[in-house]
C-alpha cells in the first residue's frame, strides 16, 4: 500500500470563540486516507478560544495549540509551516471564521497532486446568521460588493492569478519564503504575485467552496475593508502593478463623492447629485438582492456595499500616500537655518 499523504492544517485565530469549534470540526478528515495534524496558532485571544481548542485537543491528539506572538495571519501560517512534522508534504491554510465542506482537506490534496500547480485556491461564499450579517453577505457575494473577483463569483475550475488561499505544497511554500510578514493584510495576494513570477501556477477548485462568516457590525466591516485596501496598495507598490478595472471603481467612487460633497457645500445642492446618484444605485442594488433572494436582509447590502467601497478606497489612498511620503528624499537643513 502507498503511504498516506501527510498533511498539516494550519488555523490562525484570535478571539474566535463563536466560530473556532465549528471551523475545526468541519476541517477534520474522516476516513479519507490522510495522515494529518491540525495546528491552531493563537495570537493572544482574550476570550475562550484557547480553552475550546485545548478541549478539542484532549479529544483528538492530532490537534494542538501553539502561540503566535506576532498575532498576524501571515506570521501564523509561516510559523505553522515550520512547526509542522518533518514528513509533512502539504499545508492547508484555514480560517477560523469559516466552515468547510465535507472532504475539503482530501479534495485539496487530490487537486495538488493532480494539477501542475504550487497552490490550490477555492471560492468563498459568505453566509450570515443575523439580519445585518445576511445583508453584508449578500453584498459580498454579489458584483455590487466584490466587483467580479474570480474567487467570489467563479463557478468553474481553472488556473487563476489569485484566489482564497487553501493549500500549498509545503516544500514550495517554504522555498519561496512563505508570506511576507510585514503584511498584516493582503499577504495572500502578495504571495501569489511571487508564485507567478517564479513560474508556478495557481489552480482554482470551484467544487471546494467554503462558507465564510462576515463581520457582524458596520464598524468592523469598515475597518476590515480599510485594511484590505491598504494591503492591496502595498502589494501593488511593492511589485509595481497597476490596479485592475474593478479596483479602480471604488477609488473613482471615493474621489467623486469627496468632490461632490465639497462642491455641494461650496456651491449649492445641485453638486450633491453625483453622491446621491451613487447612494441610490447602491441602495437599489440592495433592494434587487432582497427581492431576488427573497430575504429582506438584502436591503442592508446597499449600505454595506457603500461602506466596503469607500473604506477599501480610503485604505488604498492612505497606504499609497504613506509610501510616497516615506520615499520622498529628505532635504538637509543647513546650520544657518537652524540658527
Amino acid at each position: 500500500m502507498p503511504p498516506e499523504p501527510s498533511v498539516t492544517i494550519i488555523v490562525p485565530t484570535l478571539n474566535e470563540e463563536n466560530y473556532i469549534r465549528q471551523a475545526i470540526s468541519s476541517l477534520i478528515p474522516e476516513d479519507e486516507g490522510l495522515d494529518y495534524e491540525l495546528i491552531v496558532l493563537d495570537g493572544g485571544s482574550t476570550d475562550h478560544t484557547a480553552l475550546i481548542v485545548e478541549e478539542l485537543a484532549r479529544l483528538n491528539p492530532r490537534i494542538r495549540l501553539e502561540m503566535n506572538p506576532a498575532r498576524y495571519q501571515s506570521a501564523a501560517v509561516n510559523r505553522g509551516a515550520i512547526l509542522a512534522r518533518p514528513d509533512s508534504e502539504f499545508i492547508i491554510r484555514a480560517d477560523s471564521h469559516a466552515e468547510y465542506p465535507p472532504g475539503f482537506v482530501a479534495g485539496l490534496v487530490r487537486e495538488l497532486k493532480a494539477r501542475d500547480a504550487a497552490s490550490v485556491v477555492v471560492p468563498m461564499r459568505t453566509r450570515g446568521n443575523n439580519f445585518l450579517q445576511r445583508g453584508i453577505a449578500a453584498a459580498q457575494n454579489s458584483r455590487l460588493g466584490n466587483g467580479g473577483a474570480s474567487h467570489r463569483v467563479g463557478n468553474r475550475s481553472c488556473y487563476v492569478d489569485h484566489g482564497h488561499h487553501a493549500a500549498f505544497a509545503r516544500r514550495t511554500f517554504l522555498a519561496i519564503g512563505g508570506y511576507d510578514e510585514s503584511f498584516t493584510h493582503n499577504e495572500d495576494a502578495e504571495l501569489d504575485v511571487r508564485l507567478r513570477k517564479s513560474g508556478a501556477q495557481i489552480w482554482l477548485c470551484a467544487e471546494l467552496a467554503i462558507s465564510y462568516f462576515p463581520r457582524s457590525s458596520l464598524g468592523a466591516l469598515a475597518r476590515q475593508y480599510f485594511n484590505h485596501g491598504s494591503g492591496r496598495a502595498r502589494t501593488m507598490l511593492k511589485h509595481r502593478h497597476r490596479p485592475k478595472a474593478r479596483q479602480l471603481l471604488p477609488l473613482g467612487a471615493l474621489g467623486m463623492n469627496m468632490l461632490s460633497l465639497a462642491s455641494g457645500v461650496a456651491f449649492g445642492w445641485l453638486f450633491f447629485l453625483p453622491s446621491v446618484a451613487y447612494a441610490g444605485a447602491c441602495l437599489t442594488g440592495g433592494l434587487y438582492l432582497a427581492v431576488s433572494q427573497r430575504d429582506p436582509a438584502g436591503c442592508a447590502a446597499g449600505p454595506a456595499a457603500m461602506i466596503m467601497h469607500q473604506s477599501w478606497a480610503a485604505g488604498f489612498v492612505y497606504r499609497a500616500l504613506r509610501v510616497s511620503v516615506s520615499k520622498r528624499p529628505r532635504i538637509p537643513v543647513s546650520d544657518e537655518v537652524l540658527r
